[in-house]
């Protein structure tokens, strides 16, 4: 969090390439879509590296570029981490022994690598300390599904439980704090996170209250409906343990302003925006 404290940023904004979305004469510059889409993310990324202290690459945009896909995906992490960026790679992976071992060596080490890498905990925990003791080894982070923001995301995770739990995704939650107990750092926190969403504030409050020491990475603000009165509750008293994820409603700001060929400075803007609404709230 000494990047959130530098930039008094509590945005994190998410890369997601979608090539229907990209700017038109963008894509017209390029004979592959792959190098359209690192250009935008390379520009997207300069344009907010004052505002925000990390960004939130989705593997899944990339994946769909066929042989070129990780190619790509390295070259946007790498130009982010060279702009000062703190880079969450957004895969979701999940699986056990040595297939979550070569997940887990995928993300953490290459010649680039990244800082923090989202888990599927559906496996139970030896589908996550493989990804947990890789991050540790190069002081990077893990941040564990606990409470989605889609719509559907309670017909498991909201399920009750017998026992000291009353619901799976509170259970998740406390198996993430005991998983990255060891790890907590000099700002109170620990290296393995948990995802919660801001379209569910309520959940969202009582996880920030049960779960001390566990970072938030919060998904949902903007495009999918929730705002600054929404992720509040994600922070402690000190205004951390948590960074807010924003992606379409950022990158694609162009769309609002009707200014293509001004999309890197659009982005820039609404970066800046949902800083200043976040940090007022």
């Amino acid at each position: 969090f000494t990047a959130v404290q530098e930039k008094d940023s509590r945005v994190c904004v998410g890369l997601d390439p979608r090539i229907d979305l990209l700017p038109p004469a963008l894509l017209a510059r390029y004979s592959t879509s792959a190098e359209a889409v690192v250009t935008f993310c390379r520009e997207i990324c300069a344009a907010v590296a004052d505002e925000v202290p990390v960004v939130k690459v989705q593997a899944a945009y990339f994946e769909t570029l066929g042989r070129l896909a990780f190619s790509s995906l390295w070259a946007v992490v790498a130009e982010a981490q060279r702009l000062g960026l703190l880079v969450i790679v957004d895969a979701k992976r999940a699986d056990i022994g040595p297939t979550a071992e070569a997940y887990a060596q995928a993300f953490f080490g290459g010649e680039v690598i990244a800082d923090a890498v989202t888990v599927n905990p559906y496996l139970g925990n030896d589908g996550v300390m493989p990804f947990v003791d890789a991050a540790e080894q190069t002081g990077g982070g893990v941040f564990v599904l606990v409470k989605t923001s889609n719509p559907s995301s309670g017909d498991l995770q909201d399920l009750r439980l017998e026992g000291g739990y009353h619901r799976v995704y509170q259970h998740v939650g406390e198996e993430v704090r005991l998983m990255g107990a060891h790890l907590r750092g000099e700002s109170g926190y620990s290296a393995v996170g948990a995802v919660v969403g801001a379209t569910y504030p309520e959940q969202l409050a009582e996880l920030r209250d049960d779960l001390p020491g566990v970072p938030f990475l919060v998904p949902g603000y903007g495009a999918q409906g929730a705002g600054p009165e929404e992720v509040a509750a994600a922070f402690d008293d000190d205004g951390l343990g948590a960074v807010v994820n924003a992606s379409r409603s950022i990158i694609f700001a162009y769309r609002e302003t009707g200014e293509p060929e001004q999309y890197a400075q659009a982005a820039a803007q609404a970066a800046r925006e949902m800083k200043e609404a976040i940090n007022e709230a």
